[in-house]
C-alpha cells in the first residue's frame, strides 16, 4: 500500500525532482503512478508486447544503444541550453550593474572608492573561510542524507565562525580600533557572502541554475539602487557604500534561501541535528578545512600578484596602465568561472569512479579550448586597438600590457573551475601544493625585479602557465581515483 511505502521511506531524505518532475520524485522510469489492478494488467502486456516488437526488429542491443543515445542527447542538449541561460544572465546582471557604479564613480571621492575596495576585498577573502570550505563537499556525494549531514555541518562551523568573528569585532571597536558602524557592517556584508556560497553550492549541486542565474540579476539591481539611494542622504561616504554591499549581498541570500526553501526545510529538519551527527561529519570532510580552504586561500592570494607589483612601479604611466589592464581582464575571467563552475560541478556530480575521470578530462579540455580562444582574442583586439587607435595618446601601449597579463588572467580563470573540481580529487593535498608554490614564485620573481616592468609581468604570466600544469596533471589523474582504488 502507498502509505506503508512512505513509512519505510523518510521524506527528508527522499532525492529532489529533477528537472521535468511533477511529484517531487526523481522522473525515473522506476518510479510509475499507482494504477488498478486491470489497468496494471493491460500496461504489463503492453509494455511486453513493445519490447517483443522492438527485440524483433533491431534486437536488443541496438535498442539499448539507441535509447542510451537519446538519453546522451538530451542531456547534452540540456546541459548546453542550462549555460547559456546562466551566461546570459550573468551578462545581465553586468550590464545593470554598471550604470549604479558609474554614477558612484561620479558623486564620491577616490579616496572613498579606495576604503570600499579594501573592504570588499577583506570581506571576499574571509567569506571563504566562513565556511571552512565544507560547502565543497556537497558534490562528493548525489544522496539527499549525505548532502544534509554536509549542509547541517557548513551552517555550524559557520555559526562558530561568526560569533568568533563578531566578539573580535566588539573588542576592536571597545579599543577604538574600528567604528561600530563599520564593523556591523563588515560582519553583516562577511555573514551575507557566506551564505550566498552555502546556498549556491547547495543550488549548484541540486542543478537549480534558473535560481543562480537570477539570484545576479537581483543582486545587480538591488545593491547599485541602494548605492544611490544611500548617497543621498548620508552623503558619498564610505558608509554608504558599505551599507550597500551590506544589504545588496543581504537581499541575494535571502533571494536564494527564498527560492530554495522547500530543499532547505528538508535539510535544515530539527530532528537531524545532533552533536554526534556534527563530530562525525566533521572527521569525515576532515581533508576541507585541512586542504581545500588553504588551497583556496593561497589561489585567491595569487590572483592578486599583478597588484602586489604595482607599488615597485617607478613609472607612473605603466602602473595606470597595469591597474586598468586588471580591472578590464577580470571581467571574462569573473564571468568564465561564474558560468562554467556550476554547470561543472553539477555535471561531475552525476558520475562516479572511472566514469568521473573520464568526465573530467573531457570538460578540462573544453575549457582549455573555450580559454583559449577567448583571451587570445582578447590580446589581438587589445594590440590592434592600441595600434590604431591609442597610439600617441596617454593610454599608448596599454594593448601590449593587456596582452602579455592576458596569459596570466587566462591561467586564472582556467584554474578556479579546476580549484573547485578539487572536491572531487583523491589528492587535494597536491593542489594545496601547487597553489603555495605558485604563490611563492610570484613573491621571489616580484622581490628580484627592481621595478614594475613588461618582463616582470611576462615571469608572473610563466608562473601562472606552470601554476595551471600542475592543476591540469591532477584534474587529468586524480579525479574519482580515490572511487576507482575503492573498486578494485
Amino acid at each position: 500500500m502507498p502509505a506503508e511505502r512512505s513509512d519505510v521511506i523518510d521524506p527528508i531524505d527522499r532525492p529532489q525532482a529533477s528537472t521535468g518532475d511533477h511529484d517531487g520524485r526523481p522522473a525515473d522510469v522506476s518510479v510509475m503512478p499507482e494504477l488498478p489492478v486491470e489497468d496494471a494488467e493491460m500496461a504489463a502486456q503492453l509494455a511486453l508486447t513493445r519490447a517483443s516488437l522492438a527485440k524483433e526488429l533491431i534486437g536488443t542491443a541496438a535498442a539499448a544503444a539507441g535509447h542510451k543515445a537519446a538519453l546522451t542527447s538530451l542531456t547534452k542538449s540540456a546541459g548546453f541550453r542550462d549555460g547559456a541561460m546562466l551566461a546570459l544572465r550573468f551578462v545581465q546582471a553586468r550590464l545593470l550593474s554598471v550604470w549604479g557604479l558609474l554614477l558612484a564613480a561620479a558623486l564620491c571621492p577616490p579616496k572613498v572608492f579606495a576604503d570600499f575596495a579594501i573592504f570588499a576585498a577583506l570581506a571576499n577573502v574571509v567569506s571563504i573561510a566562513v565556511l571552512l570550505r565544507f560547502e565543497a563537499v556537497f558534490f562528493q556525494h548525489s544522496d539527499r542524507f549525505q548532502l544534509g549531514r554536509a549542509f547541517r555541518l557548513a551552517v555550524a562551523a559557520g555559526a562558530v565562525f561568526l560569533s568568533g568573528m563578531a566578539i573580535l569585532i566588539l573588542f576592536a571597536a571597545s579599543q577604538g580600533w574600528v567604528l561600530r558602524g563599520f564593523g556591523a557592517l563588515f560582519l553583516i556584508s562577511l555573514a551575507s557572502r557566506a551564505a550566498i556560497r552555502l546556498l549556491l553550492a547547495e543550488a549548484t549541486a541540486e542543478g537549480d541554475f534558473s535560481t543562480i542565474g537570477n539570484s545576479n540579476i537581483v543582486q545587480a539591481l538591488v545593491q547599485p539602487a541602494m548605492m544611490i539611494l544611500l548617497i543621498w542622504p548620508l552623503g558619498p561616504t564610505a558608509l554608504a557604500l558599505f551599507a550597500a554591499d551590506a544589504f545588496g549581498h543581504a537581499v541575494a541570500a535571502g533571494y536564494l534561501a527564498w527560492r530554495r526553501r522547500g530543499s532547505l526545510l528538508r535539510l535544515m529538519h530539527p530532528s537531524r541535528w545532533s552533536r554526534t551527527e556534527l563530530l562525525e561529519a566533521g572527521w569525515q570532510w576532515r581533508s576541507s578545512p585541512t586542504y581545500l580552504l588553504p588551497s583556496a586561500l593561497l589561489s585567491f592570494s595569487f590572483s592578486a600578484a599583478p597588484l602586489l607589483a604595482l607599488p615597485m612601479s617607478s613609472n607612473p604611466v605603466l602602473a595606470a596602465h597595469v591597474a586598468l589592464a586588471t580591472r578590464l581582464l577580470d571581467m571574462p575571467a569573473q564571468m568564465f568561472g561564474a558560468v562554467i563552475t556550476p554547470l561543472v560541478m553539477s555535471d561531475l556530480r552525476k558520475h562516479q569512479g572511472r566514469d568521473q575521470q573520464g568526465r573530467a578530462r573531457l570538460l578540462t579540455l573544453g575549457m582549455v579550448a573555450i580559454v583559449a580562444v577567448i583571451f587570445s582574442a582578447i590580446a589581438l583586439v587589445a594590440v590592434g586597438t592600441d595600434e590604431f587607435f591609442l597610439n600617441g595618446t596617454k593610454w599608448g601601449g596599454v594593448g601590449e600590457v593587456m596582452a602579455i597579463m592576458a596569459l596570466f588572467y587566462g591561467c586564472g580563470a582556467l584554474v578556479g573551475p579546476l580549484q573547485e573540481m578539487g572536491a572531487f580529487s583523491s589528492r587535494p593535498h597536491s593542489q594545496m601544493a601547487a597553489n603555495a608554490a605558485a604563490l611563492a614564485a610570484a613573491a621571489i620573481v616580484i622581490w628580484s625585479f627592481d621595478s614594475l616592468s613588461l618582463a616582470l609581468l611576462a615571469v608572473i604570466g610563466l608562473v601562472s602557465l606552470a601554476r595551471l600544469l600542475l592543476h591540469l596533471r591532477l584534474t587529468w589523474t586524480a579525479i574519482g581515483a580515490q572511487q576507482i582504488a575503492d573498486a578494485n
